[in-house]
């Protein structure tokens, strides 16, 4: 009981040093003992750019094969750089994108030159995570050499099988997507999840500072929680009530469609080409694990994030219910009411209780008092004297059917899981309640006396209703096989006791009439 009482006095403090959503059960202790109380949860924030898997297309796009020079918009006429694949030191990898900067040295990848021109020099980066996830923060994404003035950050919730746009980038979003300009600050609750075209990341302002073009999802929270974020509970409430904001903030993938890269403010200068590519030093994802708010940790297991889940679900998402529960009662968690949410445990019992029990001694939890004729520690039984319905699903109120076993006809109450009892000797059917051939019912099942095949009444009887047979008056016995004459006596006189007294009659009458005949 101490070890009990240590326990949930530790959980409790845990509870309260955290924030919204980062516990999914804790326990609780009532009168009927430690009971476990379950909510809704996520797990913390990470920088998913650790995680990810970038791919870069069309192939050849990435610089230093061949060996090339090139120049910068500052200095568009020393073009003593180089980008050469085969020397580590002049190299410029996709991977560089995502690395932890040493030293101060700002590593980077970059593209070939646009020596091509007037071919459009076209560039995509896929992220991906082979998970599902959700923005946490402002997607960021730092250029070298200036930021491009064409392109579109598109994202995918399927794994990459299809795209949509998430925001145009341009420095003139009219000419280049047919799209009016606009910012986050220009949104409203109620078209929060439109795409927009900004120019506020592409437009040439000669500052080396202003390197990073950002997605931003702080603002779009602000709209809800406040401009400091301090109204949370809003936010995760509309997370329920708005339809697709949730999903707005959703990706499995990410990808960047460089269309057209920085100019330097100019019109394109065809006589100094190799000015103009692209090069990206970092980017930044801040994201969390879609879980479903049924996990409150995410793993990287077998080189893939991994929800930790809870609540009885599974899935890389824990978006299904664990072997044994009905995937029918799944269903993801619920932000409100704040700050705990709802976890929607269903499947935890099968919808016929929503209590749980912790058992110390079995370190194991239970369902507490099952309904609808259930039992088990997931109510996934049927009671005794009951049985599964086979066309009904394991959360349904009917998944029970009485067995109905015939008290007179069978052993006990109880059936097998088809509904079948177990019949006592010569009872027969699904409940018991018919005889097998060769019996007869009477307040039970009893072996037949007598019929009209095997068991044959003899000397002429006749059988009752399998139970007796009706002897003449001088046979007697079960099928009437015996003689009511004794072997060497008279039957006649044997045959009655009338008989007998009607001979000794009509004797002493026959005397008297002869004495009278006599004495005349």
């Amino acid at each position: 009981m101490l070890l009990q009482a240590v326990l949930l006095l530790l959980l409790r403090c845990l509870a309260s040093t955290l924030g919204q959503y980062d516990l999914c059960k804790s326990l609780v202790s009532t009168d009927e003992g430690s009971v476990w109380e379950h909510y809704a949860c996520q797990p913390s924030p990470m920088s998913m750019k650790d995680y990810m898997r970038i791919k870069v297309d069309p192939p050849g796009i990435t610089c230093g094969n061949p060996p090339e020079r090139f120049c910068t918009l500052e200095n568009p006429y020393l073009c003593s750089d180089e980008c050469d694949a085969s020397n580590p030191d002049l190299a410029h990898p996709p991977q560089l994108m995502q690395d932890r900067e040493r030293n101060g040295l700002i590593t980077y990848w970059q593209t070939v030159t646009w020596r091509r021109h007037p071919k459009p020099l076209l560039a995509n980066i896929t992220m991906s995570w082979n998970k599902s996830l959700e923005l946490t923060d402002d997607i960021q994404i730092t250029f070298e050499y200036g930021r491009p003035t064409i392109m579109v950050l598109d994202k995918s919730m399927d794994h990459g099988r299809s795209w949509q746009p998430y925001q145009f980038y341009a420095d003139d979003c009219l000419d280049a997507f047919d799209m009016h300009p606009k910012q986050v600050r220009d949104l409203s609750p109620a078209n929060l999840t439109r795409v927009i075209c900004t120019e506020q990341y592409s437009r040439w302002v000669g500052s080396k500072n202003d390197k990073n073009v950002k997605f931003e999802v702080k603002a779009r929270f602000a709209v809800f929680a406040g401009p400091r974020l301090q109204n949370m509970d809003n936010l995760y409430t509309r997370m329920e009530s708005m339809k697709g904001l949730r999903d707005f903030f959703t990706f499995t993938n990410l990808r960047l469609r460089l269309l057209q890269p920085a100019l330097g403010g100019t019109y394109i200068q065809k006589d100094n080409l190799l000015k103009y590519f692209y090069a990206i030093s970092n980017i930044e994802i801040p994201a969390r694990c879609k879980c479903n708010l049924h996990a409150s940790q995410c793993l990287l297991i077998d080189g893939n994030l991994q929800c930790q889940c809870e609540h009885n679900t599974t899935g890389q998402d824990c978006q299904r219910c664990k072997k044994g529960f009905k995937a029918k009662s799944w269903k993801e968690g619920s932000y409100l009411p704040p700050p705990n949410g709802t976890p929607n445990t269903y499947c935890e019992c099968n919808g016929h209780s929503n209590r749980c029990s912790y058992i110390d001694y079995l370190n194991i939890v239970t369902c507490v008092s099952c309904k609808h004729n259930t039992r088990g520690q997931n109510c996934q039984h049927c009671r005794l004297g009951y049985f599964r319905n086979a066309s009904a699903e394991l959360d349904d109120e009917n998944v029970c059917i009485e067995c109905n076993c015939n008290q007179l006809g069978s052993v006990h109450d109880r059936c097998n899981n088809t509904g079948f009892c177990q019949c006592k000797d010569g009872a027969m059917g699904a409940k018991c309640d018919d005889c097998l051939p060769g019996f007869y019912w009477k307040q039970g099942c009893y072996p037949n006396v007598c019929d009209e095949e095997m068991l044959l009444c003899q000397n002429g009887g006749t059988c009752y209703l399998n139970q007796k047979c009706i002897c003449p008056p001088e046979f007697k016995g079960v099928l009437c096989q015996h003689s009511r004459c004794e072997a060497g006596k008279d039957c006649n006189s044997a045959s009655s006791p009338l008989l007998s007294m009607a001979t000794l009659l009509l004797c002493t009458l026959l005397t008297y009439t002869l004495a009278t005949l006599t004495h005349h």
